[in-house]
């Protein structure tokens, strides 16, 4: 097998292409004939030793892909040769073969392409429990959705739309606002142009959003929080501007609003049985055409630098995904 390794978390650009042995699965595994990988901003922040999760040196990165099984544990019963499944984790994407436990392997229904399946559980997954778990969204309310044309953003509009929720997408180019648009926002504000707060204003005729979901940080969270419509809530998704905004406690008490913390990887580790069924739910949304990854790109597993570069300077709309060929 080849694959991508991190030797020292210094940045992407120290990553190199290896011919590894291929791995054997454990009892409880499977391997993972890898078809597609899709890189998200934990990937970046991974590599650079800032991420909650540090992987121990060296490993594979790519927490998210796809293909099929082609190597079955002793102790694995449920799986078999040749089906089709998902996977996401810490580290192990970015390369031809990857073992995993065997409960970490998501089978895939017939008609899921594996592109898709590649750039779907980590950002549907988070969108999902941020929005209707964590938010309680109800059909009718109004939604903004901050950083809106990223892997996050693009699934949080789309699952807003799915739930009968009004979605207001932010981005930072014209362009990106049109891409929100083509999948489904009802109204998009360029807030590298736009000021936030009167957009808002006249949008929803000065109530203010009943969502914020922001996977953005930085700048945008302070103005955003003041246009919070009354019993609000806020939900603290990521950072990816960098920065990590201090919100004065005395604004939640104004508004009656909530600052809700999303984190999707240790929801899958406390409440797996939760997890499952709302990956279910997406994955009926999915066959009933109701969403469906924007995939920015499909590169060559050995373009892996220039995914890595694209996601530093922002450059992605939805995700972009990296195939073995």
């Amino acid at each position: 097998m080849h694959a991508w390794l991190c030797e020292t978390t210094t940045g992407p650009g120290d990553l190199v292409w290896r011919e590894l042995p291929t791995p054997e699965p454990a009892a409880d595994e499977v391997r993972v004939a890898i078809h597609a990988a899709s890189i998200n901003f934990p990937d970046l922040l991974t590599v650079e030793g800032k991420y909650q999760v540090r992987p121990p040196l060296p490993f594979v990165p790519g927490s998210e892909f796809a293909g099929k099984v082609d190597a079955v544990g002793s102790a694995v019963t449920y799986l078999k040769v040749g089906d089709p499944v998902a996977a996401i984790g810490s580290s192990g994407g970015f390369g031809t073969h990857a073992c995993i436990k065997a409960a970490q392997a998501i089978p895939l229904p017939p008609g899921f392409a594996l592109e898709d399946a590649a750039a779907f559980a980590f950002t549907y997954g988070t969108s999902h429990h941020a929005l209707l778990d964590r938010g309680q969204l109800k059909a009718g309310e109004t939604v903004l959705v901050l950083g809106a044309a990223g892997g996050v953003g693009t699934a949080a509009v789309q699952i807003a739309k799915a739930a009968g929720a009004k979605v207001i997408a932010a981005a930072s180019t014209d362009e990106k606002c049109e891409a929100c648009r083509g999948i489904g926002a009802d109204e998009t504000i360029n807030y590298s142009r736009d000021n936030l707060r009167d957009a808002l204003k006249t949008m929803t005729g000065g109530r203010g959003p009943d969502i914020i979901y922001d996977p953005v940080g930085g700048d945008l969270a302070e103005p955003a929080f003041r246009s919070i419509a009354w019993r609000g809530r806020y939900l603290v998704v990521g950072f990816a501007a960098g920065g990590i905004p201090a919100l004065p406690f005395n604004l939640s008490l104004l508004k009656g609003a909530s600052i809700v913390g999303v984190f999707w990887g240790d929801y899958v580790r406390r409440e797996p049985a939760a997890n499952a069924r709302a990956l279910g739910e997406l994955a009926r949304w999915y066959a009933e055409g109701k969403i469906k990854p924007l995939i920015d790109t499909l590169l060559p597993m050995s373009e892996l630098p220039t995914a890595y570069r694209r996601m530093a300077e922002r450059a992605i709309k939805g995700k972009l995904v990296l195939v073995n060929r």
